[in-house]
């Protein structure tokens, strides 16, 4: 058993995590979003069944699949169709889909199938009620999908080869909650113990979405091959997860609610300073970091990517491997606060890419530190800070400077500075970056460029009187008010402000992207530009036939192969 901690390590500077480029290149770990879930679902006993499974020999029909806890029922209601190859499009602003669903709050009737079956494959054009928590769809990899139907047709399982090479038979285009198309809003479900820690709703219907394209795609290859078709090797089925394509509607969430995504990295940062803290490591938690290790070294050879971005931290990263692997050979990882000095070593040996891995896998031990730090990472009263006018304005200004000193050098009226502007799509009806100069969106801009704003206020806070009350400079300049707000908020959120500029020339919007998803405990990281990337969920996950306290957790690491 390792011993107590004997001195106390801090937590990383938010100046230093939370950059852009670091925030993209985050990795999964013990507190990600799935791996919550399917510990949860182990440790209790959920039970699982599929009391409905209506789809005929062409694929088109409905299914439902219930999850049930402790104190109460979810269920996947999901809807198959048979989709002409012109109308499969990832985009948002597509009308159809391979698959569409809803998690329902209990279990459906046939009234409630039949109204869903009227709404939910219209998706943006339906309207679901609050007894339904998300809406989401999913196209089929077409390639990859034909490939396992004809094989497992003929009575052959599919190759392996071809299944590593995409990862999953479906990807999700969206999955929608939080009162999205009229499902239940937040604070419904909020107060349950299943769904306190974030987006734990999401990660059910999407597990639960993965069970379902797996019978799919079996009952389609036994209704082409009859009697000789066969089902998918389970430990085949295994490597295959859902796949998603995420765009720039989601970027602009980690900016908007600064308290949620603290709680997010400050969880993190304070498991990765308790590990840290750790004076003298035990045998059995230096080799199961070195078994971790190994696992990750088998995910990386799994990783694909086109992108010149992800292709160069790709490299990057497997050097940072090699020099890993051989340092951790020649340390014995037991004492002088083992994984504290690894994460110095780090800092001066790795990409931020082997940084932030390193900072994941010294998690993997220490289930009893870490674990317990979810309950944490949701936002208790979302929407309820309020601004505190009698602040006086000096410590204001502490406050803006505290978590945007680094901007206030910056000329915001230099075109690189502000090349670009947030704003809504008519169209899409979702967030979308434009460039400045290049077209008419200055007018319809959005407040997310915090670092720009706050340069602005703390410049108009100048000449005032340090011991005057922030309301009164608000009632001259309520143009600031949002930039207070958020500075206020930092008092408890120190990880809520990106230190970086969001609408600068060189920003990458899937930095932001990649740190939201690496919280949801996505892997594989696949960008298609600089503005949306594919990314791979529940792959190596176990279903719910073998779902137990040994597998639901580090599914997520590849086994070594023998």
């Amino acid at each position: 058993m390792d011993t107590a901690p004997n001195r106390h390590i801090q937590r990383r500077d938010p100046a230093t995590v939370m950059r852009l480029s670091r925030l993209g290149s985050l990795h999964q770990c013990r507190l990600s979003f799935m791996r919550i879930l399917t510990r949860r679902m182990a440790r209790e006993n959920w039970s699982f069944s599929r009391p409905v499974f209506r789809i005929d020999a062409a694929g088109v029909g409905h299914a439902v699949y219930t999850a049930q806890g402790p104190d109460r029922a979810y269920s996947l209601v999901a809807f198959a169709h048979d989709l002409p190859p012109e109308m499969r499009s990832d985009r948002v602003i597509a009308t159809a889909w391979d698959a569409t669903f809803t998690l329902f709050d209990g279990s459906p009737t046939e009234d409630d199938i039949n109204r869903l079956s009227q709404n939910v494959p219209l998706q943006e054009a339906g309207r679901v009620s609050e007894c339904e928590i998300s809406v989401s769809r999913a196209n089929r990899s077409v390639r990859l999908w034909a490939h396992v139907v004809d094989a497992l047709a003929s009575g052959q399982q599919p190759d392996r080869a071809e299944i590593d090479k995409v990862g999953y038979l479906m990807r999700t285009t969206a999955v929608y909650g939080s009162g999205k198309l009229g499902a239940a809003d937040r604070e419904q479900i909020a107060d349950r113990p299943e769904m306190q820690v974030p987006f734990q709703a999401e990660m059910l219907s999407v597990y639960l979405t993965r069970v379902f394209v797996r019978d799919l795609v079996q009952h389609m290859a036994r209704a082409k091959g009859g009697e000789g078709a066969v089902d998918l090797d389970p430990a085949l089925a295994r490597r295959m997860g859902i796949g998603n394509s995420t765009g720039l509607g989601m970027a602009p969430y980690i900016v908007n609610h600064p308290v949620l995504f603290n709680n997010w990295v400050m969880a993190r940062e304070e498991a990765i300073a308790r590990v840290r803290s750790v004076a003298t490591a035990s045998p059995d938690a230096a080799a199961q970091f070195r078994r971790m290790l190994r696992r990750s070294e088998v995910s990386l050879g799994q990783w694909r990517s086109e992108h010149p971005i992800q292709l160069e931290k790709l490299a990057d990263l497997r050097r940072d491997m090699e020099v890993l692997s051989r340092h951790v050979t020649g340390d014995d990882l037991l004492n002088d606060h083992p994984w504290d000095r690894l994460m110095r070593w780090a800092e001066g040996a790795l990409s931020e890419e082997g940084q932030e891995l390193v900072a994941s896998l010294i998690l993997e031990p220490y289930p009893d530190l870490v674990d317990g730090l979810a309950s944490c990472m949701a936002d208790g009263n979302p929407g309820a800070f309020r601004i505190d006018g009698a602040m006086p304005i000096s410590e204001l200004r502490g406050l803006i400077a505290a978590s945007y000193a680094w901007a206030f050098d910056l000329d915001w009226s230099a075109p690189e500075n502000c090349a670009r502007a947030w704003y809504v799509s008519e169209e899409k009806l979702e967030p979308r970056l434009g460039e400045r100069f290049d077209e008419p969106i200055a007018e319809y801009e959005q407040p997310l460029a915090p670092a720009r704003d706050a340069a602005a206020a703390h410049a108009a806070l100048a000449d005032w009187d340090g011991a005057r009350p922030v309301a009164e400079f608000l009632l001259a300049h309520p143009e600031h008010r949002h930039t207070v707000r958020r500075a206020q908020m930092s008092r408890v959120a120190p990880y809520g402000e990106i230190h970086d500029n969001t609408i600068s020339a060189s920003v990458l919007p899937i930095d932001m992207l990649r740190a939201k998803l690496a919280f949801f405990g996505a892997i594989h990281f696949d960008p298609r530009s600089d503005r949306w990337v594919r990314i791979c969920m529940y792959a190596g996950a176990p279903y719910p036939e073998e779902l137990s306290p040994e597998t639901a957790d580090d599914w997520v690491y590849p086994e070594v192969p023998a």
